[in-house]
């Protein structure tokens, strides 16, 4: 049976152009474990080490893993002309295990001080980082504003393990098993242009209803799902129209952008969209009121109450739900209690194909955190339940299901040339 699993694991990454690079932790021993699994599956892998990576394993045993020179400086003997630019040109993807906060810090400020740091800077290649530190050091806000900031950027980051660290305390901050980190680059290139010829449309950050020139009613959302779910959408290939709200979030590479403030703003972008795309996911939270009138001036204090009169907004999921002939449409559901019950009744009521839904009031699950824990809830009965995980990583499992629908679905939007653009 082992001798079986191995056969059918070689070539999966068969002619993939992957750079490892090494930053100086302990747990840059599994990088060589790393570098030997994506080589026996078929991959190019060439290694660039830091100079504290180095005290840590030798170049030497990278070397003879990947048959090919390892880079540790920028003022040594190049093994490419222009060499950052050619490992950077090189790669499909880079590949960062493990990644200690020092590395992190850098990359999330755009600081190129070393080869390894120089090469992501100047690649286009997607960007993977597997983090390893102590748990007090990856927990530190400082540390997580980092790792934030290359999320929104697009980087994929693969959350550390939980378990007995090298300075002998219990908790997150391992690098996960090689075997897992090189699943998960199995699983990028295996959706490659899985969505080619796809329109999809998403939505995304929360709505602002003004209450005068200064004032506005809103919500914690700040976008991050419908981002990630837009950028891994691109990846795999589909055109992409992000319509979203107020969000300091960068928008996600070959991802056609439309900014919207209101609730009727966004109703009017996305009706616009509709007709001509394959997909809608509606992860936006759509504020379902406005105020009645709008002050002309700012609104001033008083000794007394203030008394608002707010008016129904259009409800634009459901207005999506009567409109559907060829689409797939997905909804998002933010619940504080009873999730399944509102989810599956805003699924019916809303003629969607899934609903994905989850407890804003869960720690780490809810707006403005890097994770969330979710339900899926189908058209047809079935159920999901997904751990916590993070945000990008569910972006894939979202579009995973999204994908097995549209196989059964019409000709492709932008191949049968539904609503081309000029």
């Amino acid at each position: 049976m082992t001798s079986a699993k191995r056969v059918s694991d070689v070539g999966t990454l068969a002619g993939r152009r992957i750079v490892l690079g090494v930053t100086g932790g302990i747990a840059a021993y599994k990088a060589v474990e790393i570098a030997s699994r994506l080589k026996k599956k078929g991959a190019d892998v060439r290694v660039i080490m830091t100079r504290a990576a180095v005290s840590f394993v030798t170049p030497l045993t990278f070397r003879e893993i990947t048959g090919h020179p390892v880079t540790t400086t920028m003022w040594g003997e190049p093994h490419h002309h222009v060499e950052h630019i050619a490992l950077a040109e090189f790669a499909e993807l880079f590949l960062i295990a493990p990644a200690t906060a020092n590395f992190i810090a850098k990359a999330a400020a755009g600081i190129a001080d070393d080869m390894l740091t120089t090469s992501i800077l100047a690649t286009r290649a997607a960007l993977y980082i597997a983090p390893a530190m102590n748990t007090g050091m990856w927990e530190n806000p400082v540390t997580q504003e980092n790792v934030q900031r290359l999320t929104e950027r697009g980087v994929q980051i693969i959350p550390p393990a939980v378990g007995q660290l090298a300075c002998g305390t219990t908790g997150a901050g391992r690098l996960p098993e090689p075997e897992e980190i090189v699943a998960i680059v199995e699983r990028h290139f295996s959706h490659e242009q899985s969505l080619a010829g796809r329109r999809i449309l998403i939505t995304a950050a929360g709505t602002e209803e003004a209450l005068d020139p200064v004032r506005y009613l809103g919500n914690r959302s700040t976008g991050r799902m419908g981002f990630a779910v837009a950028a891994e959408a691109a990846r795999r290939g589909a055109e992409v129209v992000l319509i979203a709200g107020p969000t300091p979030l960068v928008t996600p590479a070959g991802v056609r952008r439309v900014n919207v403030r209101s609730a009727r703003d966004m109703y009017a972008a996305v009706l616009a969209e509709y007709d001509a795309v394959d997909a809608a996911i509606k992860a936006a939270a759509v504020a379902d009121y406005r105020p009645a009138e709008i002050a002309d001036h700012k609104i001033k204090k008083s000794d007394g109450e203030l008394t608002l009169t707010l008016t129904r907004n259009p409800d634009i999921l459901y207005e999506l739900g009567q409109k559907k002939r060829h689409q797939v449409l997905v909804g998002f559901a933010a619940e504080t209690q009873n999730v399944e019950e509102y989810a599956r009744g805003k699924l019916a009521k809303k003629n969607l194909d899934f609903i994905v839904a989850n407890n804003v009031a869960e720690k780490d699950a809810g707006f403005g955190v890097l994770t969330n824990h979710v339900q899926i809830f189908y058209a047809d009965g079935r159920a999901e339940d997904h751990p916590l995980m993070p945000k990008s990583e569910l972006a894939g499992v979202i579009l995973d299901r999204l994908e097995e629908l549209l196989k059964s679905s019409t000709k492709p939007a932008l191949l049968a040339g539904k609503g081309d653009h000029a």
